[in-house]
């Protein structure tokens, strides 16, 4: 056992931190031990449960009415289903929506800073995706922009609570109402914010009406492993019909074998996400959540605030919840965030697109205000350091060069030589620079950049 774990030390070595806040995405840290360690322990005991026939395991059953039933108490009420992520739920929500409305040629409507779990689930669902543009100054969605955009083979409209890029809420109940208006069902995704909001209201923000308490929202997402700090693995959809609960479901008699019938994506999972997600709403109970939720509150206004006061920075938007980008005209932010990192800390690149610019994102936390006064001081020192540094020089046309590549024609070995030349290293291990990267994909299409990130993924795990 020793020897597995010191491999397991030897191979994490070069991880990015999960503990402590000074990654600010990816992970979300209460900053109390005994609650993590709670949920690991009863992760453990659930591991090698298996949710596929929940008839053989009625622990699953009981665990999952519990976590499903809290959610449902913050969120308006509704009928859910425990999934894996905001992924599989917004694909849930999207299937639920197509199958009940048997269009032809189905479409959802949705912003473009709609998370692209939608994207993914249309794709797989055979769906295409209509994008509506946001205000440049609010970054929020019209909805006279979203009715503009319904049509016959409409199948949901989309808004976000918050949206990630910039972390501001989009008029749920403006949208609900003109959706509703013409027979469409909304999704309202607070992947992030479901389990955030309400304790953000109760600490004393403005939280507008989001959830399935607003007329004509149909459908909402909630991560438990985001701001519900459950171990990954723990997301619920809940549906305002149960009959649209069950256009999520999945069942199959069409073969001589056991019995199918799937609430979710995936077939045979470990219930140690349900169990963790179980135990860890237990060990906060609502006087933990709320603490985080004051502490998340605090850390957001004065990152907010301290942003404002480093030259050359400016915040997009009013954030309305613990969702934070910034962005400069003065500055590389490519080039703060690799600074930053260089400093021991990771803040997130966003690329610009339709017409919002380039920027970092920060996601506060109930751990981030132990360390708000140093990470500002982070940013600033990044900041300075990038303006003597300057913007990243791209050489002369190589944009254009790779624009026009064909990477069809290259193997994983070429495009990692390819990569090589400007400055990363596919083959493993450390924390490369990305600004050259990042400026590179910032110039070309979006559908070119996902070509090459499709590439990245196929060669780094070659």
């Amino acid at each position: 056992m020793s020897d597995l774990l010191a491999e397991v030390s030897r191979l994490r070595a070069d991880d990015l931190p999960v503990r402590g806040g000074k990654v600010t995405a990816y992970v979300y840290d209460t900053g109390l031990p005994a609650v993590h360690e709670a949920a690991a322990r009863v992760y453990f005991e659930m591991l090698e449960t298996n949710t596929l026939d929940p008839t053989a395991f009625p622990s699953v059953v009981a665990m999952e009415k519990e976590v499903v039933g809290a959610v449902a108490a913050q969120l308006g009420g509704g009928h859910g289903i425990f999934t894996s992520g905001g992924t599989e739920s917004i694909m849930l929500a999207v299937k639920a929506a197509r199958d009940a409305s048997g269009a032809a040629e189905p479409s959802i409507v949705l912003p473009v800073t709609a998370h692209p779990a939608f994207h993914k689930a249309a794709h797989y669902l055979g769906v295409s995706v209509i994008q509506v543009p946001v205000s440049l100054e609010t970054f929020t969605v019209s909805a006279d922009d979203v009715a503009a955009a319904i049509t016959p083979s409409t199948i949901m409209v989309v808004v976000s609570a918050p949206s990630y890029p910039q972390g501001v809420i989009d008029p749920v109940a403006e949208v609900a109402a003109v959706a509703a208006a013409r027979g469409v069902p909304c999704h309202v995704d607070a992947c992030v914010g479901g389990w955030l909001l309400p304790w953000l209201r109760l600490a004393g923000a403005e939280v507008p009406p989001f959830d399935l308490s607003v007329p004509g929202v149909t459908s909402i997402s909630c991560d438990l492993h985001k701001f519900g700090y459950a171990p990954k693995g723990a997301s619920v959809v809940l549906f305002a019909d149960p009959a649209m609960r069950r256009r999520a479901y999945f069942a199959s008699a069409a073969w001589p074998g056991y019995t199918v019938i799937n609430a979710t994506v995936q077939s045979s999972k470990s219930a140690g996400p349900l169990g963790g997600a179980w135990a860890t709403l237990r060990a906060l109970g609502r006087d933990g959540y709320l603490a985080l939720g004051r502490a998340t509150l605090e850390a957001s206004v004065r990152l907010r605030e301290g942003l404002g006061k480093i030259h050359g920075l400016r915040v997009l938007g009013s954030p309305g919840s613990s969702l934070i980008a910034f962005a400069s005209d003065e500055v590389d932010v490519f080039v703060v965030a690799d600074e930053a990192r260089r400093r021991g800390w990771f803040i997130q690149p966003q690329l610009s697109y339709a017409g919002i610019p380039a920027n970092l994102h920060i996601t506060v936390t109930g751990v981030t205000l132990a360390g708000v006064d140093a990470m500002l001081s982070v940013i600033a020192d990044s900041v300075a350091a990038a303006r003597t540094r300057g913007p990243v020089v791209v050489p002369d046309g190589l944009v254009e060069l790779v624009a026009s590549l064909d990477l069809s024609t290259l193997d994983d070995e070429e495009f990692g030589a390819l990569a090589a030349s400007v400055g990363v290293d596919l083959t493993g291990g450390g924390q490369p620079e990305m600004a050259v990267v990042n400026t590179i994909l910032d110039a070309l299409p979006a559908a070119k950049r996902e070509e090459i990130l499709v590439r990245f993924l196929s060669s780094i795990y070659t």
